[in-house]
């Protein structure tokens, strides 16, 4: 999860969760709801937990990580994997940062290639997040590229030569690689400002070495922006 719009950790998590409620409204009976990973759509998977327990409702849950499987296990919300009969009605997850046309940074918490290929298979994707994940244009959080472990030092220096901005590899406090659940390594760029996402997610992508990258273009249909006191609003794709 990205910035945080000047807010206190305890008014994010009070706008988080406003969106989270609202997001889990959405889901019907009968559903297969892809389940997001992060601080933001945790908040969504123990709404809709509740609704499972509360309201009896029926629903299936394809989760992007094994974090949110275990946490959709103990919610109580039938977990199945995703293929080509459990494609989710809606999918709900959080983002880093959420521009005007809804475009999306996403993976600061590792899961982006899960998280896309869900998104891109879901009929409905819907973003929640606080009012400090919103920005002018994207590129001020570090994007994340998925990248094979083999030769990854190849990868990032092409990454760097490509386009003229720092890159590094993600580590562990020790230094050792971040580890993706798909055994990946992650590469963050920082950009500072991207002013052509879709541009940028086709050049990075045919890079030898790169599996995928953490920009979400045209996936969003609308992101439910929560507030610390409660209100929700509904941002549309333009």
């Amino acid at each position: 999860d990205g910035g945080d719009g000047g807010m206190t950790d305890t008014e994010k998590k009070q706008a988080k969760s406003a969106a989270a409620r609202v997001a889990a409204a959405l889901v019907e009976p009968g559903m297969t709801v892809g389940l997001g990973t992060g601080s933001t759509a945790s908040l969504f998977v123990e709404a809709l937990g509740e609704r499972v327990r509360g309201d009896a409702l029926s629903i299936r849950g394809v989760p992007t990580s094994r974090a949110a499987g275990d946490l959709a296990r103990q919610r109580g919300i039938e977990v199945v994997p995703l293929g080509r009969n459990t494609r989710p009605d809606l999918t709900v997850d959080g983002a880093d940062e959420v521009d005007p046309a809804l475009h999306l940074i996403k993976g600061g918490g590792g899961a982006l290639v899960e998280e896309k290929i869900v998104a891109a298979s879901s009929r409905r994707f819907v973003v929640v997040a606080d009012p400090g994940k919103q920005v002018g244009a994207l590129g001020a959080f570090p994007l994340p590229v998925a990248v094979v472990p083999f030769g990854w030092e190849t990868t990032l220096e092409r990454l760097e030569a490509a386009f003229g901005v720092p890159a590094a590899l993600r580590a562990r406090d020790d230094g050792t690689p971040v580890v993706t659940d798909d055994g990946l390594h992650l590469i963050d760029l920082r950009f500072g400002a991207i002013p052509d996402p879709a541009g940028l997610e086709s050049d990075i992508k045919r890079l030898v070495g790169v599996v995928e990258v953490g920009l979400f273009v045209g996936l969003a249909a609308s992101v439910l922006v929560g507030h610390p006191d409660g209100r929700v609003e509904e941002r549309t794709r333009p």
